[in-house]
């Protein structure tokens, strides 16, 4: 991700290409793994590149309206961007999506999706806008909800279901890397941690 921060420095966001931003990052990245996954929001659109099954959701008014597609080869099998193997940066798909003045965008690597359901984040988020909590700390509360989601057995999760629906036994959570972004979008710019 700090290559990718590299890559829009000093840019505005309407100026922001994220499937550039995906590419030049990729070619600077020498790690093993990738958060596949680049948004720039201006002038009322989210725009957005994705890889493999990170992705984001938009919230508003307390309900999902936007959710992004995974890429996967299988259950399971999600698409790989990395250094050493996988797809590439041009395979991402990429998504222009419709904002406004008070949604929320959360986005997170499959670790969130595969263990809280849209409406247990949506419920989350909902929670904590009554506080009125700064984005860092939704995203905080989504990701600790996602760790301990993740080492239960008797809570069904999304990664269950999708696993029953491709004929393999699993019960409960799945134990995997959890990072999690959340920003609100506000006029004319946006707040994000």
């Amino acid at each position: 991700m700090r290559n990718a921060a590299e890559a829009v420095h000093g840019r505005r966001p309407a100026d922001v290409d994220p499937k550039d931003v995906l590419k030049d990052a990729f070619l600077k990245t020498r790690a093993p793994g990738f958060f596949h996954c680049i948004i720039s929001i201006a002038g009322g659109r989210l725009r957005a590149a994705n890889l493999a099954d990170s992705g984001f959701l938009v919230i508003r008014g307390g309900k999902t309206v936007y959710k992004s597609p995974a890429q996967q080869h299988g259950f399971n099998c999600p698409y790989q961007m990395g250094s050493t193997s996988g797809e590439l940066p041009d395979e991402a798909e990429e998504m222009v999506v419709a904002v406004e003045r008070g949604d929320i965008v959360i986005a997170g690597t499959d670790g969130l999706f595969d263990n809280l359901f849209p409406e247990d984040i949506e419920e989350t988020v909902e929670l904590f806008l009554k506080k009125e909590s700064l984005p860092e700390v939704v995203a905080c509360a989504l990701a600790t909800a996602a760790r301990e989601k993740s080492l239960e057995k008797r809570t069904a999760s999304p990664f269950e279901v999708a696993a029953y629906e491709a004929g393999v036994e699993h019960f409960g959570g799945k134990y995997d890397d959890i990072t999690v972004v959340a920003a609100y979008v506000v006029p004319d710019s946006l707040y994000f941690i």
